[in-house]
């Protein structure tokens, strides 16, 4: 039993949250609130400032930065190399803007919150924040934020909620129940950790509990705003249809995982209404999310988002690129200008019936973590996710999850529909796979309790070959 799950929820609610980090989160969202009237041009003025700030304590400051812009401090930002996690990581002492902040110091504060159970949500050395990526595509990421950038990356996450509509504040306090990863060093921990107040008491569940003590948890809680991970939640919509759960929040977030159709009707469903999707990475906090008409639009005025394709070249309006890459215009500590991320998503053009000028999302699908390269006749064959939508999206009670193998695919049922069976869902994989010219791939096909998770909760709904370290 790990140290917080000793003691009962309503205690282990705690109500300890930073006064000046709570007072600098609640002038963050009252201000933001009259950027939801900004004309297009307003916002392309404050994004050209921000920028400008952003470069110019990131050359005053940062080794790294001033090294991989040399030559190009006066260019436009289209023109500026981008920067991997690879680079940043490899170069963390150098990018970083404080001298005293060294990747071993912070790796072994990460280390210490996981062997002592401690709050994550208390600042390390009374003035910094950190968190990890999971590393399942390669080298994991260390992030770090100073008080002023950790009240911005609340503040994000905070602006989900208003855009949804969902009141809070000081005589409205907002019961939020997190169904995600209760690892400390897991930026979804440290901020319902951080967040962990009289104004927003937090009942923080790990996706890989037992599907039974989740419901418990939920039913003795009854959250107002219901947020997890799409692949917790989907499964949740089932045990409320069931009756065994039995919440009625006036909100449900998905988030840090993408949320198909399928996924999304299944929550409509079980609560009456759609549930929104937020789009953050540990890295960028919160990028976009939905208004009450269920747009998405993107927080152009806390980053720069570039759909780029396989080159590396910008791709059209409403286009989906191969990648993005992400200019954080908060971030001084480890500056992040042109950073890349693997998300495959579009920009879509302004105008909304609620009235905001942010720019449109024009969809996200995926990583590129999620397409398979799967052998054809001639040559390798790219088999995006939603092959494997079509098949699967109606074959399961709770979810699936398909995994690449060496020379097969493994693809996991968490409970299995009455009008399907195991050998129908493998005559399916296997048509569509034949389909899209695949050949030699054997596909086995497992019912099982729940599918796979990663050492942070999720549950990719498509794994390719894992990588050597």
């Amino acid at each position: 039993m790990r140290p917080d799950q000793a003691t009962p929820f309503r205690l282990r609610q705690g109500f300890r949250m930073d006064i000046r980090l709570l007072s600098k989160l609640l002038y963050l969202r009252a201000r933001w609130k009259g950027r939801d009237h900004w004309t297009t041009r307003q916002i392309e003025a404050h994004q050209a400032r921000a920028l400008q700030d952003l470069r110019r304590a990131a050359y005053a400051g940062s080794e790294f930065y001033r090294q991989h812009h040399a030559g190009l401090f006066d260019a436009p930002l289209s023109q500026l190399p981008p920067v991997t996690k690879a680079d940043l990581m490899g170069h963390f002492d150098q990018a970083v803007t404080d001298p005293g902040l060294r990747l071993a110091d912070v790796e072994e504060h990460l280390r210490n919150l996981v062997a002592s159970g401690a709050d994550p949500g208390r600042p390390w050395r009374g003035r910094w924040w950190a968190a990890a990526t999971a590393g399942t595509t390669g080298r994991r990421g260390i992030f770090i934020w100073n008080r002023r950038e950790w009240a911005t990356v609340l503040a994000s996450y905070a602006r989900a909620n208003d855009w949804a509509g969902v009141p809070a504040g000081l005589t409205h306090p907002l019961r939020v129940a997190v169904v995600s990863s209760r690892t400390p060093t897991h930026q979804s921990a440290v901020v319902g950790a951080s967040l962990r107040s009289r104004l927003v008491p937090t009942l923080r569940l790990d996706a890989t509990d037992p599907a039974a003590e989740i419901v418990a948890e939920l039913n003795a809680f009854q959250p107002r705003l219901l947020v997890g991970y799409a692949s917790a939640l989907k499964p949740l919509a089932a045990e409320q249809r069931a009756g065994r759960l039995r919440i009625s929040p006036q909100s449900v977030v998905s988030a840090s995982e993408v949320l198909s159709e399928h996924a999304a009707a299944e929550m409509r469903a079980a609560w009456g209404s759609a549930p929104f999707d937020v789009y953050a990475a540990t890295e960028t906090a919160g990028i976009a999310s939905p208004c009450v008409f269920h747009n998405s639009h993107i927080y152009e005025d806390l980053v720069i988002v570039e759909p780029v394709d396989q080159a590396g070249l910008p791709v059209p309006p409403g286009t989906i690129g191969a990648r993005i890459l992400v200019t954080v215009l908060f971030s001084r500590t480890l500056p992040l200008i042109r950073y890349e991320m693997s998300d495959s998503v579009g920009i879509d053009g302004r105008g909304c019936p609620c009235g905001r000028s942010f720019a449109l999302l024009a969809g996200i699908e995926g990583r590129i973590e999620d397409l398979l390269m799967l052998p054809g006749n001639t040559a390798e064959v790219s088999i995006h996710p939603n092959v494997f939508h079509n098949v699967l999206d109606d074959a399961t009670i709770a979810g699936w999850q398909v995994i690449q193998e060496p020379a097969s695919l493994r693809v996991l049922l968490a409970g299995l529909a009455a009008s399907a069976s195991v050998e129908q869902v493998r005559a399916g994989m296997e048509a569509a796979l034949e389909s899209a010219g695949v050949v030699g791939t054997d596909v086995d096909v497992r019912v099982v309790d729940a599918v796979e998770r990663t050492a942070l909760g999720k549950a990719p709904l498509v794994r390719g070959l894992r990588k050597r370290p």
